[in-house]
């Protein structure tokens, strides 16, 4: 009888498709606009979007232009206790009207003034809701804090991967030994270090790591994204994100025309860089006015599409993808299960296994074979974002319509209740049971609840040893 049990239970655990992550992309597919219901559409095709947490520890430590926090944000007090609270509030919402899985983002201030054990605790919750959650930080912590964070009391793992976003930029102001960035490059030891820290988590503890690299983009900088690409693509990040800066949060520290640092234009950069074109209608999330992404491989030091969109077979490719893989839960799925899914979408479709050996085929063509020997038939998988935020000034309106059900006659306003209407990115609010876009987030109800915040968690004032009081936030210090 137990052998008869657990083969039930494997056969329910490797069955392709769950049936209420299906019905959670069905309803994100109905609520997109028709305008983002393309044929490369990911939204309600292979999941729902990403997910991010807000008002679980909204200070930060560093002093950037731009800043999408509102003013009050750093007079808030990092407190372990509400953040899981928040952190299993806002999942719980998210995981009853989005579905058993998706990505999320541990995000507000800077993750890493929370202690270890909190941070932990905190991703523990998001994958106790089916979360697969990424840490969102500015780097500028030690290995001493990622130990810490990765082993439990026991010394042994609390994770088998952590997932970091980590944002670099010149107009980050406090960073340890680099006061003032000069300009992008002289940040490249502190990208290196960064990444350096996970290769060796993994060498001393087995633990793998997922990096991101964010990047926000101004006139100020514009010209320096491509080198950016090109001297970080081999230090083992992932993805490379970059962010046109938008007059959103912080009004105080709103420096330069953003808006002249054009979408066009940083994409056209992030091309240079990469050493290639960008196709990326291939696949979407979202609205490509807010989201454009380009899915590819590092072959040494050439970057190459995983899809040409230029060749209809690779179209062919994705459009299977969707029709037999589409409702697959890939995120948080343990690799021994996930490879009996996929196989058991191959037995029941066999061609699927003929178009992936002519993609693979077509793939390792466009590379070389020369290339790939050099190279030792290693490739690096790397992702290039752009995410265009909007400015607050349109988001309020625009959203005050929306709720009124009301369509914008004037039309900027009009696109954007139109990319609104498509987020790919979503926060959850438990107090009345809704979900909310980021940029709305940022542009209107940042600012109220941060207010309501420094009134929950005010910041303590400590007596220093000269005498003078300082406003701190009664937390672990980082190290030195």
């Amino acid at each position: 009888m137990r052998i008869t049990g657990a083969l039930r239970a494997l056969e329910r655990s490797t069955r392709p498709y769950d049936p209420e992550f299906a019905q959670a992309m069905e309803r994100r597919w109905e609520e997109l606009p028709d305008a983002a219901r393309t044929p490369g559409q990911i939204l309600g095709r292979h999941g729902v979007g990403c997910e991010g947490t807000h008002g679980v520890f909204p200070q930060c430590d560093l002093r950037c232009t731009p800043c999408y926090h509102s003013r009050d944000a750093n007079r808030v007090r990092v407190d372990g206790p509400h953040t899981r609270e928040q952190v299993a509030a806002q999942m719980a919402l998210l995981r009853a009207l989005r579905g058993p899985r998706a990505h999320a983002q541990l995000i507000g201030g800077e993750v890493s003034l929370l202690a270890p054990d909190d941070h932990a605790a905190a991703l523990a919750i998001m994958r106790d809701h089916g979360r697969e959650p990424m840490s969102f930080t500015h780097g500028d912590f030690d290995y001493d804090y990622l130990t810490r964070l990765a082993l439990g009391p026991d010394g042994g793992p609390r994770f088998g991967r952590l997932s970091f976003a980590a944002h670099f930029d010149k107009f980050m102001y406090g960073r340890r030994g680099i006061e003032r960035p000069p300009d992008e490059r002289s940040l490249n030891p502190y990208r290196a270090r960064f990444a350096a820290m996970f290769r060796r988590l993994r060498r001393e503890h087995g633990v793998r790591s997922f990096l991101a690299h964010n990047m926000t983009v101004t006139p100020g900088n514009l010209d320096e994204v491509a080198s950016v690409i090109r001297d970080c693509r081999a230090m083992g990040y992932g993805m490379f994100s970059f962010q046109p800066a938008a007059f959103l949060g912080d009004e105080r520290r709103w420096k330069e025309k953003f808006r002249e640092a054009t979408p066009d234009a940083v994409w056209a950069e992030i091309e240079r860089g990469a050493g290639t074109r960008l196709d990326y209608r291939v696949l979407e999330n979202g609205d490509v006015r807010c989201n454009r992404t380009a899915y590819g491989f590092y072959a040494g030091r050439r970057w190459y599409p995983f899809l040409d969109g230029d060749d209809p077979r690779d179209l062919a490719v994705r459009d299977a993808f969707f029709r037999h893989f589409g409702k697959v839960t890939f995120t948080g799925t343990p690799p021994g299960h996930l490879a009996a899914k996929v196989l058991r979408v191959v037995a029941r479709h066999p061609s699927t296994a003929v178009t992936a050996l002519r993609w693979l085929a077509r793939a390792i063509r466009r590379v070389g074979l020369l290339r790939l020997a050099r190279n030792r038939l290693r490739v690096r998988p790397v992702t290039f974002v752009m995410h265009q935020f909007m400015d607050a000034e349109v988001v309020a309106p625009a959203w005050e319509l929306m709720r009124r059900g009301e369509q914008a006659a004037d039309a900027r306003l009009r696109e954007t209740q139109e990319r609104l209407a498509a987020c790919h990115y979503a926060m959850a609010h438990p107090e009345d049971g809704t979900l909310v876009p980021a940029c709305l987030q940022h542009a209107v109800l940042d600012p109220a609840e941060n207010a309501v915040l420094r009134t929950l968690l005010p910041i303590v004032d400590v007596r220093t040893p000269a005498g003078r009081t300082s406003g701190t936030s009664p937390k672990e210090p980082k190290e030195k």
